[in-house]
């Protein structure tokens, strides 16, 4: 016996029946019987016309196979077509033997959220209890605190209302550079001058030599302008400033040849020279790049080096630095705005 199944719920054929019906009927109608008791098991309709036929005298005397009524029919439709994502495949209402629950549940979360919540408290508070231990270390030492001393100058801090903040700055968060310190020079006069020697003046400090065929000039007569603009438009800011020239080739640049060479620029200049160590020493300090360069067969050369005019306040430490692309107006307006600063804290 073979059984063929044909349909979702499973409808059966009996192929048995059906041959030993082929064979009963007239040789003409075997394949419309066949046809016949075929839809039949498909519809209705089908299997209610078969029956009227084998009523009315058919040759068929085999009943027709059972089919779904109509209503079971549209319902079988209506779960096949509705049931996707419902956990009910097969459309029996829930009754399958498996739980509709998902593996989160909102306890779960609750609970994940609990916990994370703790983690970050925690962190805020264990955060915040290093950054007083750190800063209490910092404030504690009188030289200050610098994340890098030998790029970034070490920094004071001062205690505010709001807590304990670096001392403001025209630098700002970043910090001062780690330029300049203690050094010594002789003057025109063969006299001893020191960082010592300026205090309480601001200082506009400029590193060249007199055989300077054109930047040197040029950044002095700059300055120059700077105190002639200062002694016209702030005549008491101008006061407390003094420029200064250091020379950075002492092999030739004797007292002699910087006197002589002084003469041409502003006459509250300041020229400076020393022992090729002392310079060098001092060069040093302030991070000045110096190297001989074009060298001639009769000993003449050039020197390349930094073009940068440091400014320093009454205390010695630096407050601003000039490069060559500044005006001598954009020099005079970083000067006074350095002279006047005034911290908000």
């Amino acid at each position: 016996m073979i059984r063929i199944a044909t349909g979702r719920r499973g409808l059966v054929l009996n192929a048995g029946r059906i041959t030993q019906q082929c064979k009963n009927s007239p040789p003409t109608t075997t394949s419309s019987a066949w046809k016949q008791q075929l839809l039949s098991n498909r519809s209705p309709n089908a299997a209610s016309s078969s029956s009227a036929r084998a009523n009315s005298g058919g040759s068929s005397s085999t009943p027709a196979p059972k089919t779904l009524p109509s209503n079971a029919a549209s319902s079988s439709m209506k779960n096949a077509k509705t049931s996707a994502g419902t956990g009910d495949p097969e459309g029996m209402g829930g009754n399958t033997g498996f739980s509709m629950r998902g593996p989160v549940t909102w306890p779960a979360l609750g609970l994940v959220a609990i916990a994370a919540a703790s983690a970050v408290a925690y962190y805020n508070i264990e955060r915040e209890r290093r950054l007083e231990n750190a800063m209490g270390k910092v404030v504690s030492s009188e030289s200050g605190w610098s994340p890098n001393p030998e790029l970034l100058a070490r920094r004071q801090y001062v205690k505010t209302k709001w807590g304990w903040f670096p001392k403001e700055d025209a630098f700002g968060a970043s910090g001062k550079p780690a330029v300049g310190g203690p050094w010594s020079l002789i003057d025109l006069d063969g006299n001893l001058v020191t960082n010592k020697t300026f205090e309480g003046k601001w200082t506009l400090l400029y590193f060249g030599f007199a055989r300077c065929p054109d930047i040197c000039p040029s950044e002095m007569v700059k300055v120059g302008k700077v105190m002639d603009t200062l002694k016209k438009e702030h005549p008491e800011l101008h006061k407390k400033i003094q420029p200064i020239f250091v020379s950075i080739d002492p092999a030739r640049d004797s007292l002699k040849a910087l006197r002589d060479y002084s003469t041409d620029f502003h006459p509250s200049y300041v020229f400076l020279t020393g022992a090729p160590q002392q310079v060098q020493a001092m060069a040093k300090k302030f991070r000045v790049y110096m190297s001989k360069a074009d060298e001639t067969e009769d000993g003449d050369y050039l020197v390349d080096h930094s073009i940068v005019i440091y400014f320093h306040d009454e205390t010695g430490d630096v407050a601003d630095c000039f490069t060559q692309s500044m005006r001598p107006s954009d020099v005079v307006e970083k000067v006074v705005e350095r002279m006047t600063f005034v911290p908000t804290y």
